[in-house]
């Protein structure tokens, strides 16, 4: 007998791709008012999974169920009439269309034929006013952050009457703050008798929202267990193995200073910055989201200019504004946005990891593709890309491996001072715990690494010391040893003061 309270039920459902199977018998179900966490690393399968449930793909085995009766979701249409709507990371929003003409699309009320603005406009703001969101239905979406964005495709979702939601990695790009009012919508709806799937990496935000959870692996479904299972366990769960230490920082012994940063200053944006960075050191920069941290690496890379101030290698002076400068020094820079600054999307994983190293593998305008391909398998194989093979295009890898990837281009390069921001971002547990053992090697060799991350555990945990920014300044420095959450974040919300000499210092290079 069927659970009268149950929205939705998947069983043995199965999915191939020629030469992957990417699901293999996954169970399933979600009951209303619940949020059902759905857990696993990149590449378990969870988008595959959701997928189905969103009719972008169909499955050549196993059943969907909606309300107790089977169904078949052949495309958006069906999934929208059996009330299933999925909000997926890369928004499927308009950008040049108004926020209710997004929430509406293709279905905005007519009138006497004609599209009824007024009344569209007006349902548009009750579904916002609802999800809690203060923007008005007539702003255009290409206007909107983050945060804002999330609340229209809730909206959106909501405008269809979903009774299932589902949210891939909903807080992926959002603040603490962002996060909680996202938490507050979600219970609403939970309230509301919505039956939520919840995709996310954050281990600590299971127990804050969920109900239960589905663990996938290798494309099996492999546990449900209560939100409040210990996150020990959980990672057991993923990756079928225990992880004792989640930032395995080993420390060498510090080395000569590679990087030093004197006064750098960018008008407007970041003043009188300055740090050295040691081999066989990891320097963590902390901080809140508009303190200047991406800016300042950036221009350390050359990528961006600065007014004053200068950067040196080894005790030479870099030539500002140069990345090809900075690469001829040993500067790398694996960069916030992976997908869309740190890789070809359509190249293939031998032509990314070889990107850095073509001019010095180029004689008389001619490649040496041999030498190249060597030196892509040794450096795959050294990182554990999993992959097809190295003609395997790079957006078809996971999260984790696509990182690998970015780094492993700056290893075949030597690269003396690696920059890493944000390197971990939306990449699952053992992936993490990969690029962390990697980070030891680095430095374990020799060199030096400047670490931004959002993440404070992480920043604590892998940092020998730690800078911590605020409103474009250096507000302080923690050794390891009293590098706390509270400390970094008393340093983050401060006002640091500048100093007369050192704003001087800074203006020379006008």
């Amino acid at each position: 007998m069927s659970n009268p309270d149950e929205l939705l039920r998947i069983e043995g459902i199965r999915k191939t791709f020629p030469g992957v199977v990417a699901l293999d018998g996954v169970d399933f179900d979600l009951r209303r008012g619940e949020v059902h966490v759905l857990l696993g690393e990149n590449g378990a399968g969870k988008s595959t999974l959701i997928k189905m449930l969103s009719g972008a793909y169909t499955p050549d085995a196993g059943r969907i169920s909606v309300g107790g009766q089977q169904v078949r979701v052949q495309g958006a249409q069906d999934a929208e009439r059996l009330g299933i709507a999925t909000i997926y990371q890369e928004f499927n929003l308009v950008p040049d269309l108004t926020v209710a003409e997004n929430i509406f699309l293709g279905r905005q009320p007519r009138r006497f034929g004609m599209i009824d603005r007024k009344r569209m406009e007006g349902d548009a703001e009750r579904l916002l006013r609802r999800v809690g969101v203060h923007v008005s239905p007539r702003a255009r979406v290409r206007e909107l952050g983050i945060a804002r964005l999330q609340m229209v495709e809730i909206a959106k979702a909501l405008s269809l009457d979903a009774r299932v939601l589902v949210m891939d990695e909903p807080t992926a790009v959002l603040t603490s703050e962002e996060v909680e009012k996202l938490f507050a919508i979600v219970r609403q709806l939970r309230e509301d008798g919505v039956g939520i799937v919840f995709i996310t990496h954050h281990l600590e935000e299971i127990a804050a929202l969920g109900d239960r959870v589905t663990v996938i692996r290798d494309g099996r479904s492999v546990g449900q267990v209560p939100a409040s299972t210990p996150e020990d366990e959980l990672v057991r769960l993923m990756v079928g193995r225990s992880i004792a230490q989640q930032y395995p920082r080993q420390r060498p012994d510090r080395g000569a200073a590679l990087l030093g940063v004197e006064g750098l200053t960018r008008d407007g944006v970041f003043h009188d910055v300055s740090f050295e960075v040691h081999a066989g050191e990891v320097v963590g920069i902390a901080g809140l989201v508009g303190a200047g941290r991406t800016e300042v690496v950036r221009a350390v890379f050359g990528a961006d200019p600065y007014d004053g101030g200068v950067v040196k290698v080894s005790g030479s002076e870099l030539k500002r504004h140069d990345v090809n400068a900075a690469m001829a020094a040993g500067i790398g820079l694996v960069p916030e946005d992976r997908k869309g600054q740190g890789l070809v999307l359509d190249a293939s994983v031998e032509e990314n990891l070889g990107l850095v190293t073509l001019r010095a593998a180029t004689r008389a305008g001619l490649v040496d593709r041999r030498a190249q391909r060597v030196a892509a398998e040794r450096i795959a194989g050294q990182l554990g890309v999993r992959m097809a093979g190295l003609g395997q295009q790079v957006r078809t890898l996971s999260g984790g491996n696509q990182q690998k990837v970015v780094i492993g281009k700056w290893l075949l390069a030597d690269t003396r001072v690696l920059i890493l921001d944000e390197p971990t971002r939306g990449i699952d547990v053992g992936a993490k715990v990969e690029i962390y053992q990697l980070i030891n090697e680095l430095t374990a060799a020799g060199a030096a690494v400047l670490m931004i991350s959002s993440d404070l555990p992480e920043v604590l945990g892998m940092s020998d010391r730690v800078l911590v920014m605020a409103q474009g300044r250096i507000a302080g420095e923690l050794a390891a040893d009293e590098a706390t959450q509270d400390a970094v974040m008393a340093l983050a919300v401060s006002t640091p003061t500048p100093h007369k000499d050192t704003e001087k210092e800074a203006s020379r290079g006008h």
